[in-house]
């Protein structure tokens, strides 16, 4: 997979079996003549090995360049595994020849040996000023729906040799994997891709009063029931979690609770026990790292579905009650993988950049004060949240910018050792501590990835109340990195002007002690949040073009927004696109688009009596269904700029080649 990749900087992530050195070779071609560009086995200064299993290393191949590579070029790369006895094991141009694209020649067209030799490596282009990037949020493995990713390798097909059609990058703005959301066959597999690799074991220790077990026995016709002499099951190690009884579609009974309820509830019904992990399909969540590294894997390469054999029927060990969804759910894995191929290659010809949001550790990851304080103050819900985050950095945090991260990576060998993970708490404690994982890019708009999860605004007055997105300090930064930049493209996991309806029922959840049933997370959730954000936008010194790039809600939407009375030539697009593989339940999702109409529509006195600051949103409509403002179903974004950013275009590829485009607004909306 390509990451950060600009003039000056090559990055590649890969796993390998073993602890292969590297030789990279770049080059590009010049007519009928090739140059080279960097060709040398690699120093163990230019990749960072990590070991996570006995037949498994992560790889992040971290190339500072001296000159600066071509931009609007092709560039061809090939990366070659050398062993300990010098010998070339492996070659991406020649071992693994689905990497790349076939070209169509014509007839009569004849090419040079080092030609030749080009069109069968992988490519990629630098290209810092952006007139084209691919987007998109929440890809979900076991979801009905056909992964948007495929036609973006069907994109770059049809223009493989055409620098000038490369997009930039590709941002995937959070929920690339879903650690708390797993289907069945995909546990399955990924407990067989665990001891196929020999990924770690891992063991922890519980607080007697945390100790999680599921009190319960099994009568003969299996039925569940409580039982007057409980026996509590508890687990301390991966081995008795991968072994037990409860350990497919009932896990949710092994994680841990918090000790009571808290505010208006704890006083009206008394303490109570509450789970920590508030998804709703927590039924198979992960807990081990080797679980989310396993599963990582599964979700990027086909390579190792051929190592692992999901049973067609459902084994014995998962529960009658199950069975239908677990057939349901291996249709949708089958489609899944037989797209892997594709996705692989896409993501090897453009670079990638990622953040996290809450799928990728946990449902409801930050969300209030009280779910922190309960989460991190348990020793396994803290082992299972440090485990996603440190599966995070290594999968996807590290290849975005590995100088950002150079305080961790000075940790790897005390952490990572090919005996095991050592050090265990502490590398918990650090990637909880850490800070910096949101990151600029040096493109021109300049792009600003933020991080909305680990640096929240808390409130203090009332535990359970949503916290900010991001806090004052935090807030603070982006401000500097924004000062006298003409245009700006800022990539928010969470929408930041959302739908009005969906976040006033999030208003009235929050309001009776209940924003976890919601995902009441919003920008306008916290008023310290949501004013600094909103004067950054009016700020004279700030940008008066802001593009937003954001997900995480399951369908996709573009709004203009403008500052009445601020600054007549600010402008604001944001295009919201989610799920690459996933959608929001659409007969739901359809009544609360029609109530927001006429509840907050343009002319209707609920909304002229809920303004939200001296704004005015224009929703850009779908052209598949001019009479909505929402598009519910699977897509990958694109956007599309001219050369000063004042014209955005934006439109999802969809199923089929298909194009949704978002038209431009005709007339206000409803703020």
């Amino acid at each position: 997979m390509l990451r950060d990749c600009h003039q000056h900087q090559f990055t590649l992530w890969l796993a390998t079996k073993a602890a292969y050195r590297f030789h990279l070779e770049l080059t590009y071609d010049q007519g009928e003549d090739t140059q080279v560009l960097f060709s040398q086995q690699l120093t163990v200064e230019q990749y960072h090995q990590i070991p996570v299993g006995q037949q498994c290393f992560i790889n992040v191949i971290d190339i500072k360049l001296a000159q600066p590579l071509p931009t609007n070029a092709l560039i061809h790369y090939d990366l070659k595994l050398v062993s300990d006895d010098c010998e070339v094991v492996f070659s991406l141009g020649k071992d693994l020849p689905e990497l790349c694209y076939k070209v169509q020649k014509e007839p009569d067209q004849s090419y040079t040996d080092q030609g030749s030799a080009n069109q069968h490596r992988p490519s990629f282009a630098i290209k810092p000023d952006i007139r084209r990037l691919y987007h998109g949020s929440c890809r979900k493995p076991h979801f009905a729906g056909k992964d948007s990713l495929v036609e973006l390798d069907n994109q770059l097909a049809n223009s493989e040799f055409s620098a000038e059609q490369r997009p930039s990058l590709l941002m995937l703005s959070g929920d690339q994997v879903y650690i708390d959301d797993v289907a069945g066959p995909m546990l399955i597999a990924i407990h067989q891709l665990i001891e196929k690799l020999g990924l770690f074991d891992e063991s922890w220790q519980l607080a007697s009063d945390h100790c999680q077990a599921s009190r319960f026995s099994r009568v003969k016709n299996n039925d569940r029931v409580k039982s007057s002499d409980k026996e509590e099951h508890s687990i301390h190690n991966s081995e008795q979690l991968f072994h037990h009884p409860l350990g497919y579609y009932q896990r949710e009974q092994l994680l841990p609770h918090s000790k009571a309820s808290t505010g208006w509830k704890r006083r009206l019904f008394g303490a109570r026990r509450l789970p920590i992990f508030s998804s709703v399909n927590a039924k198979n969540h992960l807990v081990t790292l080797s679980e989310m590294l396993a599963m990582y894997l599964l979700t990027w390469s086909p390579t190792l579905w051929a190592l692992v054999d999901i049973p067609k029927q459902p084994p014995t060990n998962i529960p009658p009650e199950s069975h239908q969804l677990y057939l349901d759910e291996l249709q949708a894995i089958e489609d899944f993988i037989a797209g892997l191929g594709q996705v692989r290659r896409a993501m090897a010809h453009v670079p990638v950049y990622m953040i996290f949001d809450d799928h990728d550790i946990t449902d409801d990851w930050n969300l209030t004060r009280g779910w922190e304080e309960a989460a991190y103050g348990n020793p396994f819900s803290k082992r299972i949240i440090g485990n996603a985050l440190v599966a995070y950095y290594l999968c996807q945090g590290l290849g975005n910018q590995t100088h950002r991260h150079s305080e961790l990576i000075a940790q790897h060998n005390a952490w990572f050792t090919e005996q095991g993970v050592k050090q265990y708490d502490q590398l918990v404690d650090t990637m909880l501590a850490f800070n910096q994982w949101h990151y600029h890019l040096p493109t021109s708009p300049k792009m600003l990835v933020l991080d909305t999860r680990t640096q929240r605004w808390r409130s203090e007055s009332n535990a359970g109340k949503p916290s900010g997105l991001m806090d004052w300090e935090s807030l603070t930064e982006l401000q500097q990195q924004l000062i006298h930049e003409p245009s700006v493209i800022l990539v928010s996991a969470a929408p930041i002007y959302g739908v009005k309806l969906i976040e006033t029922v999030q208003r009235v959840f929050t309001f009776f002690g209940n924003p976890l049933a919601v995902d009441a997370e919003n920008w306008m959730a916290h008023r310290g949040t949501a004013n600094v954000m909103l004067n950054i936008f009016r700020n004279r010194k700030t940008p008066p073009q802001f593009i937003i790039l954001s997900g995480d809600v399951h369908y996709s939407f573009v709004y203009d927004v403008s500052h009445r009375f601020i600054r007549s030539s600010s402008s604001i697009v944001q295009i919201t696109c989610s799920g690459i593989k996933n959608a929001f339940p659409p007969k739901l999702l359809h009544t609360l688009e029609r109530l927001n109409y006429y509840l907050y529509g343009r002319y209707s006195p609920l909304n002229w009596f809920t303004k939200r600051r001296r704004m005015r949103i224009r929703v850009r409509r779908p052209n598949v269904a001019v009479d909505k403002t929402l598009y519910n179903g699977c897509g990958i974004g694109l956007l599309e700029l001219n050369a000063d950013a004042s014209e955005v275009t934006t439109s999802l590829l969809i199923e089929g080649g298909q194009q949704v485009s978002f038209k431009s607004p005709a007339r206000s909306s409803n703020e």
